[in-house]
């Protein structure tokens, strides 16, 4: 059986105010076009669809577009909600839409309940796991502690004990939706450390023929049979060096995997340039990112006059300035930001009670409670809501 394995299309997103949309229309005319031309047997899709629960009209009518188009085409579709997307909202008419071959997996309740498809070798059965916030599911699931690693794991255990309810030789997918252990990350997947540990080991998906998995944008293999797709468009500068694609994935009849990738289109190169500003301006090394979305970092000592402007008569697609002035090490002006780079929410937030206090930082009590607050924030998040 052929799967084309894609994620993180994120509809509705733009790049630094730059609107995606028509490139977005471009990668699915080549998802269309790739699935009729590799004669595709089912379209998987890891999650996030969307990049906000509440999504934009032009997102969710290209959305309805994708949907028509992939039906139309009779190949089918199974998508499971990550992140970003509102699980209720991604669902709504789940069982109609099932009709025209497209599955939508969104409930945690229903992790255990295959879409299931056939081929000449027998039946495949794919679990479709959506994003498992773990304070809103935990207790779906059974588990008592509140963690990526138990909440997935709990759901895990349901594929397998489903699995084994087949008949022999059934093959097995599974998609989620998840930062799992070795997956490099990029500066624009949103964090989900809050709610225990982000990462969960590679073993939790042990006993299945094939991972399709969503959530970190870079395309990669954490193993023959776990592998990320990658979102089909950059959203963040940190991902100009991805090769953005899908996995074309023949399943063999014994549960073999070949898988391929295919290239997505590129609207526009994306380039980091640093320097003093004179020598990005004259550099001829720098010409080949003049028609490239430009990420400007100057280190020149003092603020140049117009930065932006200079640099938009020789980069027109410049997009961002970052001002990073040289100055010695251990300078006590560092960037704030620069100190919090790499730093988790938690850490962030019991590194301003330690300020605050002169250098005491938070008991294991408050350590609790300020965990509590941030996870009723990634709760509210979770459903849709605005935090209160």
């Amino acid at each position: 059986m052929r799967l084309l394995h894609t994620s993180d299309w994120h509809l509705g997103r733009s790049f630094h105010r730059v609107s995606l949309l028509s490139a977005q229309e471009t990668f699915v005319d080549h998802l269309v076009e790739t699935v009729r031309a590799e004669r595709v047997d089912a379209v998987l899709v890891a999650g996030d669809v969307y990049d906000r629960a509440v999504p934009p009209l032009s997102a969710v009518e290209l959305f309805d577009d994708t949907l028509h188009r992939l039906a139309g085409i009779g190949v089918p579709t199974v998508m499971i909600s990550g992140n970003h997307d509102s699980a209720r909202r991604l669902g709504v008419g789940a069982g109609l839409i099932e009709r025209a071959g497209v599955h939508l997996r969104t409930d945690p309740a229903g992790c255990a309940d295959p879409v299931l498809l056939a081929d000449a070798h027998g039946q495949v059965a794919f679990y479709g796991l959506p994003y498992l916030e773990p304070a809103l599911v935990k207790d779906v699931l059974g588990v008592e502690r509140a963690a990526h690693a138990d909440v997935l794991g709990a759901a895990m255990d349901t594929v397998r004990a489903d699995l084994a309810t087949r008949p022999a030789g059934t093959r097995s997918v599974v998609l989620a939706h998840a930062f799992v252990t070795g997956g490099e990350t990029s500066d624009s997947e949103r964090d989900i450390t809050v709610g225990g540990a982000a990462s969960v080991p590679a073993g939790v998906f042990d006993g299945v023929d094939y991972v399709a998995l969503g959530h970190l944008h870079g395309c990669q293999t954490l193993g023959d049979r776990v592998r990320y797709s990658g979102s089909p468009l950059a959203y963040s500068f940190s991902e100009a060096h991805h090769r953005k694609s899908m996995w074309l994935v023949d399943l063999g009849p014994a549960g073999e995997v070949n898988a391929e990738r295919i290239d997505c289109p590129v609207p526009r190169p994306l380039a980091r340039v640093r320097g003093r500003l004179e020598d990005l301006l004259t550099d001829p090394a720098l010409e080949r990112h003049e028609r490239a979305w430009v990420e400007a970092t100057l280190t020149d000592p003092v603020r140049p006059s117009e930065p932006m402007a200079r640099l938009a008569a020789r980069f027109p697609h410049v997009l961002t300035l970052v001002l990073d002035p040289e100055r010695p090490p251990q300078d006590p002006f560092a960037s704030y930001g620069r100190r919090l780079r790499d730093r988790t929410d938690a850490e962030i937030v019991e590194g301003f009670v330690a300020h605050v206090r002169g250098g005491t930082g938070p008991d294991e009590h408050e350590r609790a409670l300020l965990g509590g607050a941030l996870d009723a924030v990634r709760v509210e998040a979770a459903r849709g809501e605005a935090p209160r």
